[in-house]
């Protein structure tokens, strides 16, 4: 997951993090692919190269040693708004298929069955960056055919929906334990782009809450070259995260 986060970053892209996985994304990608990518951390921080020690929260002490630039949260925030954020990684509880992302409520609004944490930054992000990437654990409750409350727009209703509400941008790609899907076709649906090596497709429609369609030229997904491996072994060096 986090090497496939990587690789959807671009060189020379300004990228708003978020937390955990992410994070060490970031920094595979500065060290393989992306050696001019501009890492941005919503609690006021702005990074070139990664951080020097493994960070357990985008606030820790070794985030902010030799940051670029070390802010607060309105003038970070304040370059989605300004149009120079390329891609931004959030997570959720619920995902559906044209990518909105849950993170309020389970069940009915009035008397939800799970509270959940809200927000944060994620409705900015998923509304202003130029390109949404999500990464969720892939579970049938999870992957649902329509989230019960919309924290993070994605497509909305498919199609034009999204650029109807003014909205430009949207979902790229959605990386999961199992596989990756990706907007496909003029409703933009996420459909099942790649499979993960040691799963396949049965496994991961089943674990799907809607009739996930495969893209043209689904593939498995490329395993982590050495490269990708030395790099993550070179920002996680403790193995907190993999």
């Amino acid at each position: 997951m986090i090497v496939a986060a990587a690789r959807e970053i671009a060189d020379g892209d300004v990228v708003f993090v978020g937390m955990r996985l992410p994070i060490v994304a970031y920094g595979v990608a500065r060290l393989t692919h992306a050696p001019n990518a501009v890492g941005l951390f919503e609690c006021g921080i702005v990074r070139y190269a990664p951080a020097g020690a493994v960070l357990y929260t985008m606030g820790d002490p070794p985030n902010q040693m030799g940051a670029a630039w070390a802010t607060g949260l309105i003038q970070v925030m304040g370059q989605l708004q300004r149009g120079r954020v390329d891609a931004g990684f959030i997570g959720g509880a619920e995902i559906d298929r044209f990518g909105n992302i849950n993170t309020s409520y389970i069940g009915d609004i009035a008397k939800p069955r799970v509270k959940l944490p809200g927000s944060g930054g994620a409705a900015d992000i998923a509304a202003m960056a130029k390109r949404l990437i999500a990464i969720m654990n892939h579970q049938k409750r999870r992957f649902v055919e329509k989230v019960d409350y919309v924290t993070s727009p994605g497509f909305l209703d498919g199609g034009e929906a999204r650029s109807k509400a003014g909205l430009g941008g949207g979902p790229a790609a959605v990386i999961t334990d199992r596989c990756i899907l990706r907007p496909h076709g003029p409703r933009k649906e996420l459909h099942l782009a790649s499979v993960h090596p040691g799963h396949n497709v049965d496994e991961v429609r089943g674990h799907t809450g809607w009739d996930l369609k495969p893209l043209p030229g689904l593939a498995e997904t490329a395993p982590p070259s050495r490269a990708e491996l030395a790099a993550l072994h070179a920002i996680d060096k403790e193995g907190v995260w993999r």
